[in-house]
């Protein structure tokens, strides 16, 4: 193994894992005020796609396209809690969880009607800017890792400085005293899944150019994003970035000199019940402690 052929795979690795690290922020920002995993992420990212897919297409740029769907999706997460997982609040745990999959199959029935099931290119809109090219990286890759940075900045900015962003820490730290000082738990939860429903269309349309696409593109990267929140620690979201970031690394890595890319989902899987079995809380994860 050359130098130079471990340093390409670890930057391909890398950027697999921002794709990660964005759609495992997802994840979290829904766990962290519900508990729950959004199973229904991979599938809204996929729709979210098909609609900058669709704009581009009726002659619209990619950067206009893709600001409207951050919108589109960002108000669509929101209806999604206040018009559906809404009514289920207090349900007991399985019923919401067997909303959430029927949401998944509802999301990718409507993606394969609407746009059918063949398997589409999507251009990436990096490929034309010089300065990304590198030695090692494909102009795609390095916006792919640009977009991550980004992205992550305005997560930090929003949570660290912003009212609103305190008022959404506070409501999944304590919901209950959170109440008690005037904030409105209510929508800072389907704010929540707005933000969320954003940041996974970000990765759903930084994944397109890679696999192509097709209503089932995100099955495999929801369960990689899930495995790297669970090594990082779904309660934490920068962890859950961290683990997205390993996880794509790992993975890159075992899958080109031990194990081989067949194996690499059994790899994936190993991880999950590794950590949940090892450290349940992940690598970053914080324990929470109930006082009575």
């Amino acid at each position: 193994m050359t130098d130079s052929a471990f340093i390409q795979q670890l930057i391909t690795g890398l950027t697999t894992g921002c794709v990660y690290a964005l759609v495992a922020l997802a994840l979290v920002m829904i766990y962290q005020t519900t508990h729950l995993v959004n199973f229904a992420q991979g599938e809204m990212a996929v729709l979210s796609t098909y609609l900058v897919w669709v704009l581009i297409s009726k002659g619209m740029s990619y950067w206009a396209a893709f600001a409207i769907t951050l919108v589109v999706s960002f108000l669509f997460g929101v209806a999604v809690e206040r018009l559906l997982m809404r009514r289920f609040s207090g349900k007991p745990i399985i019923t919401i969880v067997i909303v959430m999959v029927g949401m998944m199959i509802l999301f990718n029935g409507i993606a394969g009607f609407a746009f059918g099931y063949e398997v589409r290119r999507f251009d990436s809109p990096f490929d034309s800017i010089a300065w990304l090219k590198t030695g090692f990286m494909s102009p795609h890759e390095a916006g792919v890792g640009l977009v991550t940075l980004i992205v992550l900045f305005f997560v930090y900015a929003f949570f660290k400085f912003t009212k609103l962003g305190l008022a959404m820490r506070g409501a999944a730290a304590n919901p209950l005293s959170s109440q008690f000082v005037g904030i409105d738990v209510g929508w800072i939860l389907a704010l929540g899944w707005g933000l969320a429903a954003a940041i996974g269309a970000i990765g759903g349309v930084m994944t397109a150019p890679v696999v192509f696409l097709d209503p089932n593109m995100m099955l495999s990267v929801i369960l990689y994003s899930f495995a790297g929140a669970v090594l990082g620690g779904i309660s934490n979201p920068w962890g859950a970035v961290a683990g997205g970031l390993m996880l794509g690394v790992a993975e890159n890595l075992v899958g080109a000199y031990l194990i081989g890319s067949d194996l690499k989902l059994a790899f994936v899987l190993a991880v999950i019940v590794a950590v949940l079995t090892l450290a349940p809380n992940g690598l970053f994860g914080r324990r929470l402690v109930h006082r009575v």
